[in-house]
């Protein structure tokens, strides 16, 4: 992808006074070594320009609006390739929470939906390109942890405050950002269920691990190494796979050697599909396939068939109160696919878009007939996020950016469907 050069960024960050924002789950694809970050100066509190509210003197000034241009939100995720089924499932849902809230005090919301291949490289240059455009005020993403690490300097330099619903690797919120939040749950909250459930459901003792390399994928699998060895289980094997082969014999074998109870995956459903399909030539046979958030979705079911059967995942899928199954009905309406087929991300999606245009609403000034989004107000109206009544669940942010109340649910394969496992 081009990099958005600095001259770019500094004449974005002048017009602007500035601003702009994980693992499955959700989720990584393979990662890219991160180009460097081009910052913007940091902004200073300025006298509000003359016809401006006062709020926009603070730090980043304000988005300002005439009566022709639309507000934006952004959205970064892999639309492309092997992992965009995320893509595709969670910027559908999004475009209906923009139909449902996407109005702010006679202005429109619409989506600024960007393909950065869930990898750092594509994320640093999204970001750079979204903070140039002045109409840019808030970032329903990124997607993948990997992207979404790279790209967060970027957002916190020009302000624009982070909603992601999918970013689960635990580090994106220990590194001190005012701007970046998610409601989806960590990948910590995950792993620790998932080696609970291993070890106190299934009765698992003998626990192999494979995974992806990526942020999300090794991340997730180490968390689950450690609180499996925590509870009194062993870890028998350990191996990590190249993402994007179709031959994962050599690492299966050297796990089958080992003769695991269970083998837990980190990493997404195009890897873990393969891995699933050539267990049984291994010599894993009746060994339980036990995966993350990043393989769930009907994309796994239709690559394995019937060796699916028995496979766990985590997922994000929420009960099926009215708000949910009235979402369900306009999601298949909208897209002719059923909502969480494509990814467990679809309700969350839907959720970061409608919270992210609340806190719009409600710092937005008309004047005159300009629309004026004080962006450091902004900012921190999505962290200061209390009670936001979701489809999938109440969004209430601490101050470290994590907004998700609620925990990872797990599924099993059952007659070819992702069922609630018991």
């Amino acid at each position: 992808m081009k990099r958005i050069v600095l001259f770019v960024v500094l004449v974005a960050a002048l017009m602007l006074a500035a601003c702009a924002p994980a693992a499955p789950a959700a989720t990584e694809a393979p990662a890219a070594e991160a180009p460097a970050v081009t910052e913007a100066p940091a902004a200073t509190e300025a006298p509000a320009a003359a016809g401006e509210p006062e709020a926009c003197a603070a730090e980043f000034g304000c988005a300002v609006f005439s009566k022709d241009q639309t507000v934006k939100i952004g959205y970064s995720g892999p639309m492309t390739g092997d992992y965009s089924q995320f893509g595709i499932d969670m910027s559908n849902a999004m475009k209906l929470a923009v139909a449902d809230f996407g109005d702010v005090q006679g202005w429109k919301v619409e989506m600024a939906i960007e393909d950065d291949g869930g990898g750092a490289e594509g994320g640093a240059a999204v970001a750079n390109k979204l903070v140039s455009d002045p109409t840019f005020v808030a970032m329903a993403g990124h997607a993948f942890s990997g992207a979404t690490a790279a790209a967060m300097p970027i957002y916190e330099k020009a302000g624009v405050p982070m909603m992601s619903p999918s970013a689960t690797n635990p580090d994106l919120t220990t590194k001190g950002s005012a701007v970046f939040n998610r409601n989806a749950f960590t990948d910590t909250e995950q792993g620790i269920g998932a080696a609970k459930y291993l070890f106190n459901t299934l009765g698992i003792k003998k626990l192999a691990i494979m995974h992806d390399g990526t942020d999300y994928g090794q991340g997730l699998a180490n968390v689950v190494k450690e609180n499996f060895t925590t509870l009194g289980g062993e870890i028998v094997a350990s191996e990590a796979v190249t993402p994007g082969e179709s031959d994962y014999s050599a690492p299966l074998a050297a796990v089958a050697s080992a003769k695991p109870e269970a083998l837990y995956f980190g990493g997404y459903n195009a890897e873990a599909s393969v891995l699933v399909n050539q267990m049984a030539q291994a010599g894993l046979s009746g060994v339980v396939f036990f995966g993350g958030d990043g393989i769930y979705g009907k994309d796994f079911l239709t690559k394995v068939g019937d060796k699916g059967e028995g496979v766990y995942s985590a997922t994000l899928v929420p009960p099926g109160t009215d708000p949910i199954l009235a979402f369900n009905k306009a999601y298949l309406d909208a897209t002719g696919t059923e909502a969480g087929v494509l990814s467990a991300y679809t309700w969350n999606s839907y959720d970061a878009v409608g919270a992210l245009i609340q806190a719009v609403k409600s710092v937005a000034i008309v004047q005159g007939d300009s629309l004026y989004i004080p962006r450091g107000a902004l900012v921190a109206a999505v962290r200061g996020m209390k009670d936001y009544q979701g489809i999938a669940g109440v969004i209430t942010c601490k101050e470290n950016g994590e907004c998700n109340a609620s925990g990872p649910v797990f599924y099993i394969v059952k007659g070819g469907e992702w069922v609630p496992a018991e």
